[in-house]
């Protein structure tokens, strides 16, 4: 008697029917496919789901089959609507379709298997076998590719190295076309389906996203991207905590005292492999180490568990956690305002709570949870503040909480609440973070190189403030939006104008915030420049010439006479500035010089 089968869509979609008949296993028999399996794998292909497409080339194998005469394929049963497709209806109408053909039910499901034998039918319930062979996908990688992407009409390209140091190879001259690239999104979404190491994390209308072993794989297509796309990312490394240059003290801070920590770093730098590093080193301490993560891609032992959002929302699987009441939670990664309230519930609670966040600067790492936490409360959701880039641990921060004058601010009445972000090791604070008025004001407290265009806003301002009131003053760049004027105590009242009116003006026109404090034992060093000089020019003939010296050489001046100023000016590669002895500027300093008046020059 000729065997007849029913497949469901888990096995259609991860393509076990094919490999079934491949094998032998259903050489000569029936198969029938459930119109209600044609209308749901179309609808999800009609949404871009991948799931969708792998059926539908699961069909075409299976037609091919029919055509050499291995096996006989028959569509037949209930048509479902869209609407109706992935219900207990269209599940049970499978299992029915199954009961009146008299066929055995194959399914890789199994709550399908489970409610198929409550109903008494012939069952074969396919469970997750592990993939002995490579697929396509993974071949492009060789021993230092961190990363593969493919896209059609486009060459086939690795980034090779490791965080910090890699190169884009191309792997092959020839473009990949459409359906090269549909072969291989359909093998590595049946491979996830089908190994117990596969998971598809995520699935949305034109991108899924894949976690098959130690390989991340994200696939999109149109109309989410221009063109079908896969890109496939693995952890080239494993390392262990011992293999970081940390200090004792960090090690003895980990391992006893930080509690919320942030593991930060721009994209690619070694975030990930850090916090694997972290969960291995609390689990070899005995501590229960769980993770939440957005795909499930960290490389842990099998004693961490790992857990992903539950029904789609990580609160969900914070509540679960907060029952199991873990030592450490690694949460990977946290991006939106959910991931941050989270964290710090858990926090909190009493976990132990690392948190892994993309940003270009450490400082960037807590200004995130600025407005997603009060200020005074940052200190208790994070203690500690690590640093990667390349794969290195550049720098670490603590957090604390102190009552003081903010940096800047001179007079004792402005004493309040700040939160110092300091160096771990030395102790030294780097930035201070308090309430100024409505805002929260994250300031720099370091002597820092100012860029180029930092040095030329100092010269601005201090232009514009000569301009407008007269005054000399020097200009100390706290960050890109917030500088100190020091002025001599007799020009701060009319720096500052009636009512704040010339200050304010100043502010709207150089567009930053400008705190006027009395000059009075500031010393000028500050990246306004400052060094000063009494000079005396020399008459050579057609110019007048200041000598400076050579270590001045290609930078720039002002010159004063007395406390008038007179000109700006670039001085020569050799530290000479000269000028035109007949030039009205020339002029002008042969009248000075000729009344005795001091001349001096102060170097930007």
């Amino acid at each position: 008697m000729e065997e007849k089968y029913v497949p469901d869509v888990s096995t259609i979609v991860n393509g076990r029917i094919a490999q079934l008949v491949e094998d032998g296993d259903l050489k000569n028999s029936t198969i029938i496919i459930p119109n209600a399996i044609s209308a749901e794998l179309e609808y999800r292909a009609g949404l871009g789901k991948d799931s969708g497409f792998s059926g539908l080339a699961e069909l075409r194998e299976l037609r091919k089959f029919a055509d050499q005469g291995v096996l006989e394929i028959k569509f037949t049963g209930e048509k479902f609507t869209s609407e109706q497709v992935g219900g207990n209806e269209f599940r049970s109408a499978i299992r029915d379709l199954a009961r009146e053909e008299g066929a055995t039910l194959i399914t890789s499901d199994i709550v399908m298997a489970e409610a198929s034998g409550v109903e008494d039918l012939e069952v074969m319930h396919l469970k997750p076998l592990h993939v002995e062979y490579t697929p396509k996908l993974f071949q492009y990688f060789g021993k230092d590719t961190m990363s593969v992407h493919l896209k059609e009409r486009v060459r086939p390209m690795a980034k090779v190295g490791h965080p910090g140091k890699f190169r884009i190879k191309v792997l092959d001259e020839d473009p990949l076309d459409e359906e090269d690239l549909r072969d291989i999104a359909r093998e590595i979404t049946e491979l996830a389906r089908r190994d117990p190491d596969g998971f598809i994390e995520i699935e949305r209308k034109g991108a899924s996203m894949v976690q098959f072993r130690e390989y991340r794989i994200a696939i999109a297509r149109p109309p989410f991207s221009d063109g079908l796309e896969i890109t496939a990312v693995r952890p080239i490394v494993e390392v262990g905590l011992e293999d970081y240059e940390l200090s004792d003290r960090l090690k003895a801070r980990l391992s006893e005292r930080a509690e919320g920590v942030l593991v930060a770093g721009p994209p690619g730098a070694g975030k990930s492999t850090f916090a694997q590093a972290l969960a291995e080193f609390y689990r070899a301490k005995e501590k229960v180490v769980k993770t939440m993560e957005k795909p499930r891609d960290l490389q842990v032992s099998d004693e961490i568990t790992q857990y992903a959002a539950l029904e789609e929302d990580m609160r969900n699987t914070a509540d679960i956690l907060l029952m199991v009441r873990p030592d450490y939670t690694i949460y990977d990664e946290l991006r939106k305002t959910d991931d941050f309230e989270i964290f710090v519930d858990m926090r909190f609670a009493g976990v132990g709570m690392v948190g892994v966040v993309h940003s270009t600067r450490a400082i960037d790492a807590v200004q995130r949870l600025i407005g997603r936490v009060e200020l005074g409360m940052i200190p208790m959701v994070v203690d500690t503040v690590i640093f990667i880039k390349a794969g290195e641990v550049k720098e670490v921060f603590s957090l604390k909480p102190t009552v003081g004058i903010p940096h800047g601010m001179g007079a004792p009445d402005l004493a309040r609440p700040m939160v110092e972000v300091c160096d771990f090791d030395s102790g030294e604070p780097h930035y201070q973070i308090y309430s100024f008025g409505e805002q929260v004001v994250v300031m720099p407290v370091r002597k820092r190189e100012l860029t180029p265009q930092e040095k030329q806003k100092v010269k601005s301002i201090r232009k514009e403030v000569k301009r407008r009131t007269g005054a000399d003053v020097d200009v100390e760049m706290l960050s890109s939006q917030d500088v100190v004027v020091w002025a001599d105590k007799s020009d701060i009242a009319r720096i500052i104008g009636k009512g704040g009116r010339t200050v304010e003006s100043l502010q709207n026109k150089l567009g930053v915030r400008i705190d006027v404090q009395e000059r009075q034992g500031k010393p000028t060093s500050s990246g306004s420049g400052g060094i000063e000089f009494k000079v005396n020019p020399k008459d050579e003939g057609r110019h007048l010439t200041i000598r400076l010296g050579e270590e001045y050489g290609r930078g720039e001046a002002e010159v004063y006479a007395g406390d008038s100023f007179l000109f700006e000016t670039p001085i020569g590669k050799d530290g000479d500035i000269r000028v035109k002895r007949d030039s009205q500027l020339g002029k002008r300093l042969k009248a000075v010089t000729k009344q005795g008046i001091p001349l001096r020059v102060k170097i930007l």
